[in-house]
């Protein structure tokens, strides 16, 4: 079974990714796969230097994310473009990664902007973390040591609590504790997994 997880940054969606790993999923993490595809000497990074000038560059040869992150999160015809050179690699390395997994597994695509790429019925189910917007903000501020306006840029470039419950087959709102959003997490892998055995 193929299921999407998704949320805004700093709604808890990596917590609950690794909560779906203990208990038995396989995760294919969009995050880690975006920064692989243009990771040095890669022909991916070489098109985003094409695009947006070797000014990007750290003095070691990689790519400067903080850097980069100004220049797209405030400007979006630049995050198109952006977007447009790291999607198709991202989402070519998934389904490398996807043939590779158990036929009978539970297959997570953890994939931050699913409500933004226009991808989510490709899937069996999606997962939505869900966080009110100051919250997230608060962790950014507390964890990220960003500022609130870097914080508010951020979320304000991403979909909509609205947009994101839309593409929702299964939803997870996390506010409270640890252990109750393991429960709820554990309680979504119950259903999913009864529902690919009666499938």
């Amino acid at each position: 079974m193929r299921v999407g997880l998704t949320g805004g940054i700093a709604s808890g969606k990596s917590t609950v990714a690794s909560i779906l790993v203990e208990l038995g999923a396989v995760l294919i993490d969009g995050d880690r796969l975006a920064r692989e595809v243009v990771a040095r000497g890669t022909p991916g990074l070489a098109q985003v230097v094409e695009a947006f000038g070797p000014e990007v560059l750290t003095p070691d040869g990689d790519l400067d994310r903080p850097k980069m992150g100004r220049i797209v999160f405030n400007d979006e015809s630049r995050r198109k473009v952006l977007e447009g050179i790291v999607h198709p690699l991202v989402f070519q390395r998934y389904a490398e990664l996807e043939a590779a997994a158990p036929v009978d597994g539970l297959v997570v695509h953890d994939i931050p902007l699913l409500a933004e790429s226009g991808r989510a019925d490709s899937f069996d189910a999606v997962i939505v973390v869900e966080t009110p917007a100051e919250l997230q903000v608060e962790r950014m501020l507390r964890d990220r040591g960003w500022t609130r306006e870097d914080a508010e840029a951020r979320i304000a470039a991403q979909a909509t609590p609205e947009q994101r419950r839309a593409i929702a087959t299964h939803l997870v709102v996390n506010t409270g504790t640890r252990d109750e959003l393991r429960r709820r997490v554990e309680e979504v892998y119950a259903e999913l997994t009864s529902a690919q055995r009666s499938g």
